[in-house]
């Protein structure tokens, strides 16, 4: 009897043994890959001009990261992602330039979007910058990205408005102190705004409430003035869009002083 138990026991083990490795070789388990090589159509300094806006600037080509299972390569979807950082950041940059390439190893960039990246990095326009460029890529649901080489490339881009950028711009308007300017007035200083960047002003005025304004680059005319997009006082009171010839602008209900900022870069203006 004990030697029929002794049997059973045996055979029961084997079973069990033979269940688990049959349920691990079902497993799949991933075995690593290959950094992939990233290769650019030129490395010599790049200065991006509007001109030549709509034309390829750079294209890239990497190689298949090949990534391995234990049941063979790869049958996921891998996703490539070109990003952009300045030399020294280590792509830590909270604003780094990304361009995503789903399933591709080649990508290419226009002058307009490779400038508009850059710019949404907050790097200034018409100043060279050492830039770093390299390829991510993963697989879906996966956190096991492999990192490419890093390409150096010195690009310099440019200043992209929406309208051209005037050298003065006033605040005129029932809203403001000096009420709507007049042809042949004097120019009052207090309605000028500062000009804080290539595109972008600021001036910081008591307002009056529920009343309009206008923006004007040369004081005492009214042949540039700028405007809401909309019809007018119907905007947005915190800030909108505007535009050359544009409608009045209607100010808050709480008559203060409040920060306007208008980009031409944007085409847009805030009041703070």
């Amino acid at each position: 009897m004990k030697n029929i138990l002794k049997q059973i026991f045996f055979l029961t083990t084997l079973l069990v043994v033979f269940a688990s490795c049959k349920k691990d070789e079902n497993k799949n388990y991933f075995e690593g890959g290959t950094a992939p090589v990233l290769k650019a159509s030129s490395t010599t300094p790049l200065v991006l001009l509007i001109a030549n806006k709509d034309n390829q600037a750079l294209s890239f080509t990497w190689t298949n990261p090949n990534y391995q299972f234990n049941t063979g390569p790869s049958s996921q979807d891998v996703t490539y992602t070109l990003q952009f950082d300045t030399t020294g950041a280590n792509f830590t940059n909270p604003k780094i330039g990304e361009k995503s390439i789903p399933k591709d190893l080649a990508t290419a960039i226009t002058v307009k979007d490779l400038n508009t990246l850059l710019l949404g990095m907050g790097l200034l326009e018409n100043m060279p910058h050492n830039m770093e460029i390299r390829v991510k890529s993963n697989i879906t649901n996966s956190n096991v990205p492999l990192y490419s080489n890093v390409i150096k490339i010195i690009i310099t881009p440019y200043l992209d408005v929406v309208y051209p950028v005037p050298a003065k711009l006033y605040i005129t308007g029932s809203a403001s102190p000096a009420s709507w300017m007049g042809g042949g007035d004097p120019e009052n200083v207090s309605q000028r705004f500062t000009k804080v960047s290539s595109s972008k002003f600021e001036l910081t005025i008591v307002l009056s409430a529920n009343n309009s304004m206008l923006f004007v680059p040369v004081y005492g005319d009214w042949n540039n003035k700028y405007g809401f997009t909309g019809s007018n006082n119907a905007n947005n009171v915190n800030g909108d869009s505007f535009k050359p010839d544009g409608g009045d602008i209607k100010t808050p209900a709480v008559t203060k002083s409040y920060k306007i900022t208008v980009d031409f870069k944007t085409g847009k203006y805030t009041v703070e």
